[in-house]
């Protein structure tokens, strides 16, 4: 089930109508090759029609249909893992729509498991754009549309990660929306207090107070709810996930700067969070704090630190020393300086060679793709941003900071 929303006029964002129905059709063909590879009979039946919603037009259809091949030899080409996916999945995927205009009789709807396929639901948000509902965008216990802030959740979550919202989920959703933000607010608390009984890391900040006009997303769902702009709240997500990722036979791992320094299988720390740690090494030159920021607050933050990343990387790999690159979270900024250092010092294979294979190849984004698959392979809760990326790449191209296109999702 995926949850997504639009601006107001709009039932469906195009990232339901279009992007996704195009993904798993892809996927669905990419299986069915693999299992033809294997000579299994469930291949002739399965689906790899392109599903799209009925207010597509036929001719946008037809120019999607006529791509889909040479999508899926890309995704083939990747180094995607298909053989886990083909393992995992019984029926093939096919999108379903449910927005709030959707009407379902729960008795004539068949048990998921007489169906045929695999179902994707999508939910769309949206108010629809009758007079009703356009008022009820505008009310007190409603939300206004806020571009890309599905996926900014630092500026509306209040410290809430999906781990703490999942272990009180019932709580939250039966607080109502007189008591949903105190309710999170002494969640977030708790769970600070506690970290920091355990000796972990769990800063806290302000939320800014509810007159503030730039903040008129994130404010109380009701104005009767009690003023909170004093309460403290945690913004550090790096208990997301406390594993370290090996990168293959890299002698590469990704983590969190709050594990780095309890890690004794390593030699040396590559620390991209803004804050420095404490470590347990054998010498000052193993370690290197290069405090970086997000893209959504410097645009060229990383790609100003990625020459001495590498630098660094080198003289401790060239050794076979076994190198742990950390920030905040373990998902965006030490992915890309992963991703740098692989495309830098390391051939296709992810074999360490010292830069030479780089100095000889023209870097493209098809290759940073190919490199992004083999990290993500390893580090399952790798998500870089696009801005990341695109420093990424202005770095490895030898560019001078000037903004690229972005590198497709």
């Amino acid at each position: 089930m995926i949850v997504d929303s639009t601006r107001r006029g709009k039932r469906f964002p195009d990232s339901m109508s279009r992007t996704i129905p195009i993904w798993t059709c892809i996927l669905n063909r990419a299986i069915m090759d693999f299992k033809n590879q294997l000579n299994d009979e469930s291949s002739s039946e399965w689906d790899c029609s392109l599903h799209l919603p009925l207010w597509v037009p036929e001719t946008e259809k037809a120019s999607i249909e006529k791509r889909l091949d040479e999508w899926t030899q890309q995704l083939k080409a990747s180094g995607a893992d298909i053989a886990s996916i083909a393992a995992g999945l019984r029926k093939p995927l096919r999108p379903l729509w449910i927005s709030q205009k959707s009407v379902i009789w729960l008795n004539e709807v068949p048990d998921h498991d007489s169906w045929d396929f695999t179902p994707i639901i999508l939910v769309s948000a949206s108010a629809s754009s009758s007079g009703v509902n356009q008022h009820r965008t505008t009310s007190e216990f409603s939300w206004n549309y806020i571009p890309g802030a599905g996926d900014d959740e630092e500026s509306w979550a209040r410290g809430l990660t999906p781990i703490l919202f999942w272990n009180h989920v019932y709580d939250i959703i039966n607080s109502g929306p007189h008591v949903c933000n105190p309710k999170v607010a002494d969640i977030v608390e708790k769970n600070r207090v506690n970290r920091a009984y355990k000796g972990e890391n769990a800063p806290q900040i302000s939320v800014k107070s509810s007159n503030s006009p730039c903040l008129s997303h994130q404010e109380p769902l009701s104005t009767t709810t009690a003023d909170i702009s004093n309460i403290q709240i945690n913004t550090d997500s790096s208990h997301h996930d406390l594993r370290i990722s090996w990168l293959g036979s890299t002698n590469m791992a990704l983590g969190t700067s709050q594990i780095a320094a309890d890690s004794a299988d390593i030699d040396c720390i590559l620390n991209c969070d803004r804050e420095s740690i404490s470590v347990s090494i054998p010498s000052a030159e193993a370690y290197l704090h290069l405090p970086t920021l997000s893209s959504k607050f410097d645009r060229f933050s990383l790609f100003n630190n990625l020459h001495s990343a590498v630098n660094f990387a080198q003289l401790n790999l060239s050794q076979g020393k076994r190198l742990l690159v950390c920030c905040d979270n373990g998902e965006d900024i030490s992915v890309c300086v992963c991703l740098a250092i692989l495309m830098s010092l390391f051939d296709e294979k992810g074999t360490y060679d010292d830069g030479k294979s780089f100095s000889v190849t023209r870097v493209t984004k098809w290759d940073m793709r190919r490199r992004l698959v083999y990290v993500c392979k390893f580090a399952t809760n790798a998500r870089p941003s696009r801005g990341n990326l695109r420093q990424v790449f202005n770095f490895l191209i030898g560019g001078n900071g000037v903004q690229q296109s972005p590198i497709d999702e």
